[in-house]
């Protein structure tokens, strides 16, 4: 059907159709609402960022009511020229042949007299003078002085009744990304590489995206993550990088850790729920199977599902706040279930030094899938909360660790 529609269209219909931007593109590919002035989009490699990029400023350039000169913004005069303007996804790529601008010198020119200005990120001073009704900038967490870039272009960013600017990025950690973020004009949308799976070769989905789902790199290259250390945590990222682990291999002793919430509503701290293992004198966490909101006997059944699941010896649980309550409920599910109960008498940052000193050491891995409970690592600082809540991913970590590895014995050895 859609082979014979495409058969009956003319040449100068089928070019439309494929430069019909609003059509092919998803939604986060497409200007957000409200009365923003700069669009920030933060994308994995291949996402679609810089397409998302180049139609903006098309449509900017030849829409009802054109604007210019805009400014055409990368690192370097070369990365401009090879990425943004002559690339793959790039300006000189996406437009009909009717509206195709022209390379000239240092700015490209449309048919209708719209210019745009190339400029490199290395050299700020070059934005003293030029004025725009309009910029795109690409790949600014990379600029090599970004905050001094960006705010000699605000200077110039003064032409017309409303000029605005595309920024699109892959994170990284810093400064000038993050008041960028904050920026209470700044409109953020963060876009996956897999969303744009359609568009990308599958070599490199199942062989690029795989290897590094889930891990930090990949969370920040490949999800389009800002991904940071908190300056006073106990743990940071390159720590859990370091701890990666495939295969747990044989373990002598497996420990469900929980922290248990005062109260089961919507609003009250999660039940932080950690499964660990003992192979020698190394730790290994094996599951986060923290969940929130919910009433005890519910957390309850989550703590006996992954006592079951792993072949776990006990279950270690912090009774501060239930006392004999919490082997009570995780009893009414299953009076076979040994809990040991244990009390906190110091507070949770020094609970937690000594168990983050394991890790400098080497001595606690981390399987897959812990995203969460690492976040919340390297979110927990000295005032004992992370982004003003209860860490409870890591009260139950330190629970189990401080069992596995500052506790006493190792039962039998079984392959997880």
């Amino acid at each position: 059907m859609l082979a014979s529609l495409v058969d009956g269209l003319s040449e100068a219909d089928l070019e439309a159709l494929c430069c019909d931007w609003p059509l092919w593109a998803r939604p986060r590919q497409l200007p957000p609402p409200g009365d923003w002035t700069t669009w920030l989009i933060l994308g994995g490699r291949g996402s679609g960022k810089t397409r998302a990029g180049a139609e903006w400023v098309r449509a900017q350039a030849t829409g009802d009511r054109p604007v210019s000169p805009i400014a055409l913004v990368g690192e370097t005069m070369a990365e401009v020229r090879a990425i943004m303007i002559e690339g793959e996804s790039g300006l000189l790529r996406i437009h009909p042949r009717a509206d195709r601008p022209r390379l000239m010198g240092g700015k490209l020119i449309w048919p209708n007299g719209v210019e745009g200005i190339i400029l490199s990120a290395s050299d700020p001073d070059r934005f003293r003078g030029p004025q725009f009704a309009a910029a795109w900038a690409d790949e600014v967490a990379k600029w090599p002085d970004a905050q001094a870039a960006w705010d000699m272009l605000q200077f110039g960013l003064r032409l017309g009744t409303r000029p605005r600017q595309v920024a699109t990025t892959t994170p990284r950690p810093g400064k000038f990304l993050r008041r960028l973020m904050a920026d209470s004009q700044t409109a953020t949308v963060r876009m996956r590489t897999d969303e744009n799976k359609a568009n990308l070769a599958p070599g490199f989905l199942s062989a690029i995206v795989a290897r590094y789902r889930g891990t930090v790199l990949g969370r920040q290259e490949l999800e389009g993550e800002l991904i940071e250390d908190r300056p006073d945590a106990l743990w940071t990222r390159a720590m859990l990088e370091a701890a990666r682990l495939a295969d747990p291999g044989p373990l002598e002793r497996i420990i469900v850790a929980v922290d248990p919430p005062v109260t089961g509503t919507a609003r009250a701290d999660a039940c932080g729920i950690v499964v660990a293992g003992l192979r020698g004198d190394v730790a290994v966490v094996l599951a986060d199977r923290t969940v929130q909101g919910v009433p005890p006997l519910a957390w309850a059944r989550r703590v006996v599902a992954s006592f079951e699941s792993f072949a776990a010896d006990a279950v270690v649980a912090e009774v501060n706040q239930g006392g004999d309550l919490v082997a009570s409920v995780i009893g009414q599910v299953d009076a076979n279930v040994p809990v040991k109960p244990v009390r906190a008498n110091r507070g949770k940052w020094l609970r937690a030094e000594p168990v983050a000193a394991l890790y400098a050491q080497g001595r606690v891995k981390h399987l897959a899938g812990l995203a969460e409970l690492e976040d919340e690592m390297c979110g927990f600082g000295a005032d004992g909360l992370v982004g003003g809540r209860s860490p409870d991913r890591v009260d139950a970590l330190v629970w189990a660790l401080t069992e596995l590895l500052l506790g006493q014995g190792r039962p039998r050895v079984r392959q997880v």
